[in-house]
């Protein structure tokens, strides 16, 4: 790779232009590819917090579904402008990441994987009490989004829907990667590595984590506002422990502390879903399955290891 400077700018631009280039080679499955993008952004937001601060987590479904919810409800009371409702449900996600971060952070894993589990078990019966402000088991209803930027009106082949998924994505990977290049990023490294010996370097690690916390639980709130959105629905699955679960799979398929590994774990996992329930709609996960094991075992890194691994062989 440092003999040739030129190939991780041209397979970053091949990558991109890849899944631009997905909306005119498939526009029959454009309402799947939305979905592939918002697995994306959510699964980076994993990715921010598990891949590059070590901290552990099973509930960031519950800042996806209170991100949803907010941009739900916004539409449904009668404001439905797309960009107002993202930074509603970051503002909402990011507010009560940083609140319940020092709950979480004050442990070791285990109490980090408890905590993080109650808080998505609570949102998520919360919004099941609550029929009158989330619908409760019927979903949230009658959620109208305006045309994006006054402009592109969501239609029902997923054209809008996916071109303004691809876009938030996007965004909001230019600004990830530009934190974790920073020293912000290079100090939450550090705390992955060795959290005790952080402090003598003079990096206040409390303060690091419950930034990144906060900013990983925005992410995954921009995640679930795309969805209500892009579906205009909101059902309780978007609070489910199954959505943390199967993020946390899509990170370590498509591998930890890399940015684009959460991409790619996404892409992959989202597609064999959607292919294998089809050809095998009772033992689909049996494949899924398969595959991870094949995947932890084939080396580390996930397929995104494995593909730089083959380029060094190639090299």
């Amino acid at each position: 790779m440092t003999a040739r400077p030129w190939l991780r700018p041209a397979l970053e631009a091949a990558f991109w232009a890849a899944a631009l280039g997905a909306y005119f080679a498939f526009p029959d499955l454009l309402p799947l590819l939305s979905q592939v993008a918002i697995a994306a952004l959510f699964v980076l937001s994993l990715d921010l917090l598990v891949g590059f601060a070590g901290v552990l987590t099973l509930g960031q479904a519950a800042f996806f579904g209170l991100g949803a919810y907010a941009a739900g409800i916004l539409a449904q009371q009668g404001w439905g402008e797309p960009l107002s409702g993202l930074v509603l449900a970051a503002v909402l996600a990011g507010a009560l990441g940083v609140l319940t971060a020092p709950l979480v952070l004050r442990g070791g894993d285990l109490p980090a994987l408890m905590v993080t589990l109650g808080l998505g078990l609570m949102l998520g019966e919360a919004a099941n009490k609550l029929p009158g402000i989330t619908g409760g088991a019927d979903g949230l209803l009658g959620v109208e989004v305006w045309p994006v930027l006054g402009l592109f009106r969501f239609d029902l082949y997923g054209r809008t829907a996916f071109l303004y998924s691809l876009a938030v994505l996007f965004a909001l990977f230019l600004l990830a990667r530009l934190v974790v290049s920073s020293p912000f990023g290079l100090a939450l490294r550090g705390v992955r590595g060795n959290a005790r010996r952080m402090p003598a370097l003079g990096t206040p690690v409390r303060a690091r984590l419950v930034a990144v916390y906060g900013m990983a639980a925005a992410y995954a709130g921009v995640a679930g506002a795309l969805l209500a959105q892009t579906t205009q629905f909101v059902s309780l699955d978007a609070l489910s422990f199954g959505r943390s679960a199967e993020g946390l799979l899509m990170l370590v398929l498509g591998g930890l502390g890399s940015l684009y590994g959460a991409l790619v774990g996404a892409a992959v996992f989202t597609v064999a879903h959607h292919l294998l329930s089809e050809l095998s709609p009772l033992f689909w996960q049996f494949w899924i399955g398969a595959a991870l094991m094949a995947v932890a075992l084939a080396g580390k890194g996930g397929v995104l290891g494995l593909f730089a691994a083959a380029l060094r062989r190639a090299s």
